[in-house]
């Protein structure tokens, strides 16, 4: 789990420097669609052992923020520019990941979309320890428009796609919330 958290860190730290110093970046003019998922995710999805899909739209994550304390009036704020949250989760057997050409046409489907790669990190150590995870971002000048996270370890793979028109302040206010993890040696916390 910690290294799920440290990777959704170093990623966004990632993503918001590079929003950061980012031009303007070509978009259209459609909204990011949560209910599109690439077709090669299907496939793989027929051969998941365990198999978890849910999007939170506008009005659910409305709710969310509600029981949230008024003193994270940021986190607040930034919850009310999403247009939603879609999560698909698929968990494979002792075999693992039966098709990784599978998972590369996923990659290469936000490739053919336009989506701005901003980084891929891997780590190894073991079964439980390695594993890849990729971050794309639809930008519209310096605002983020959606954003992907691909996970995957041996016997899993994690799609996360989030619609909206946040900031990088922003995103950094979304941390601790939603299982974004709120880390505070990411370098990314007022001290």
């Amino acid at each position: 789990m910690k290294l799920t958290h440290a990777l959704f860190a170093i990623a966004l730290s990632t993503g918001v420097a590079f929003a950061q110093g980012a031009t303007a970046v070509a978009v259209s003019d459609s909204p990011v669609v949560l209910d599109w998922t690439p077709p090669a995710l299907a496939e793989l999805s027929s051969m998941a052992a365990v198999k978890n899909s849910f999007t939170l739209d506008r009005n659910l994550l409305g709710a969310a923020a509600s029981v949230l304390p008024d003193s994270d009036a940021p986190a607040k704020q930034a919850i009310g520019k999403l247009d939603g949250v879609s999560v698909h989760v698929l968990r494979f057997g002792d075999d693992g990941v039966p098709d990784e050409r599978a998972v590369d046409a996923i990659r290469d489907s936000y490739h053919l979309r336009g989506w701005k790669h901003i980084i891929t990190t891997s780590h190894g150590g073991g079964p439980v320890h390695s594993g890849t995870t990729d971050v794309w971002m639809v930008l519209d000048g310096v605002n983020v428009r959606g954003a992907v996270v691909l996970a995957e370890t041996p016997k899993s793979v994690t799609l996360v796609t989030i619609a909206g028109t946040l900031s990088t302040v922003d995103l950094l206010h979304l941390r601790g919330h939603f299982g974004i993890p709120k880390f505070e040696d990411d370098g990314m916390t007022q001290r």
